[in-house]
């Protein structure tokens, strides 16, 4: 595959790619659901070692399942990219046997930085967690663009070449 493909399956490819290597969201259950330009959709079921003393889902997983969908959501482009900073904000509690699913959206993207809002919510629909997180590209891509490719190709809108 070129970077010149169509960007729904560059950034499927690309997803597809990473999740390979993503061995902390596996290890955790996760599904990759959907991935498109700017955009990404997970989920995680709630499983008895991820609650607290509390007997509700521990935050920190909660951040992960919503840190994974920014990750997948802000590498969609081909322009590998990690996360320069990352809130969360937890709106009620998950419980053990719950489905939370994760939706990552691209708010900005311009030069080296962009900023993605996800929304955590349960098997139900209730909102759980709002999460912003800003990206900061690095150097290198996923796929690269091949010789030909490099030279008819122009860069990403918003994206240094």
């Amino acid at each position: 595959m070129t970077v010149q493909a169509e960007p729904l399956a560059l950034a499927q490819e690309v997803a597809r790619l990473m999740w390979a290597d993503d061995r902390a969201s596996q290890a955790l259950g996760m599904q990759l659901l959907e991935v498109r330009p700017g955009y990404a959709r997970l989920s995680m079921t709630v499983r008895r070692d991820m609650t607290n003393g509390h007997g509700i889902c521990h935050g920190g997983f909660m951040f992960l399942l919503a840190d994974s969908t920014f990750a997948f959501a802000c590498n969609s482009h081909n322009q590998k990219a990690v996360a320069a900073s990352a809130e969360i904000h937890f709106l009620a509690p998950a419980q053990e046997g719950d489905v939370l699913t994760a939706e990552g959206q691209e708010q900005h993207l311009a030069g080296r930085s962009g900023v993605y809002d996800t929304r955590v919510t349960d098997q139900n629909g209730k909102l759980v967690a709002l999460f912003r997180g800003k990206s900061a590209s690095i150097k290198g891509q996923f796929i690269e663009p091949s010789a030909s490719a490099q030279s008819a190709s122009t860069p990403h809108p918003g994206r240094e070449p």
